[in-house]
C-alpha cells in the first residue's frame, strides 16, 4: 500500500490523511513529493485523475480525497473504529468532519499551512466567523468529552482537525477563547496537537 502526499509542513491534506496511518500503526510506504514541480505532476498524472495529494494505491484500488482515504482505511483496516460506536455521536462526527471538509473558507484561504510559521494576520469578518464556530464546537466536544479527543476516542474527526492547532493556537489567546478549549485537551489530546509538528517532521522529514 503506498500513499502519495505532499510536506505535511505546507499540505494540510496530506497532514490529514497520513494521520490516520501514523495514529493507528497502519504499515504503508509512504512517497512525499515536492509540490508543484514537474515530478509532482508526472507522477499523480499515472495515479489519479486530479493530479493532486493525497492519493493512496492499495494493490488494485485507488483512492484520493483525504476524507475519502481514511473511510477506506477505517473501513477495511480499523473495523470501523476511527467513527464513534453510537449511531447519535457518528452522525455528529460526520457532520462536523462535513464542515471542514466542504467549509471555512475564509479561514483556509487567509491561514494557509504551514506548521513552521508564527504569523501576526489581520483577518477579515468571515475568517473570524469561522475562527468562532470552530470554538464553539471544540468547546463543547470538550465539555463532553474532557481531556479526551473530539469524541472521547481519537476518530477521523481530529484528523481533520489536527492542521488548524497550528494556524489559531497563536492567536487564540488575543482574538478569542479558542486558547481555553486547546488547553482543555490536557491528557492524550493534548500531547497529540503539542506534538503535531514534531511527530509529522521526524517520521517523514
Amino acid at each position: 500500500m503506498r500513499l502519495y502526499i505532499a510536506n505535511q509542513n505546507y499540505s494540510s491534506w496530506s497532514l490529514r490523511a497520513w494521520l490516520i496511518f501514523a495514529q493507528n500503526n497502519v504499515n504503508v510506504e509512504v512517497e512525499k513529493l515536492t509540490l508543484f514541480t514537474p515530478e509532482f505532476y508526472q507522477t499523480l498524472a499515472e495515479v489519479t485523475p486530479t493530479a493532486k495529494v493525497p492519493a493512496l494505491v492499495d494493490s488494485d484500488i485507488t483512492t484520493w480525497d483525504s476524507l475519502a482515504i481514511m473511510e477506506y482505511v477505517n473501513e477495511r483496516y480499523l473495523d470501523g473504529r476511527c467513527w464513534p460506536a453510537s449511531i447519535l455521536e457518528r452522525a455528529k462526527a460526520r457532520a462536523v468532519v462535513s464542515e471542514m471538509h466542504s467549509g471555512f473558507m475564509a479561514l483556509r484561504n487567509e491561514l494557509p499551512m504551514n506548521c513552521r510559521a508564527r504569523r501576526i494576520v489581520d483577518l477579515s469578518e468571515a475568517a473570524g466567523a469561522d475562527i468562532k464556530r470552530i470554538d464553539e464546537m471544540w468547546s463543547e466536544q470538550m465539555s463532553q468529552y474532557p481531556e479526551q479527543w473530539l469524541f472521547g476516542d481519537w476518530s477521523i474527526a481530529d484528523a481533520m482537525y489536527a492542521p488548524l492547532h497550528s494556524d489559531l493556537e497563536p492567536m487564540a489567546s488575543s482574538y478569542l477563547s479558542l486558547q481555553s478549549a486547546i488547553k482543555t485537551k490536557s491528557s492524550r489530546a493534548r500531547r497529540f496537537y503539542d506534538g503535531l509538528q514534531r511527530q509529522a517532521q521526524r517520521r517523514i522529514s
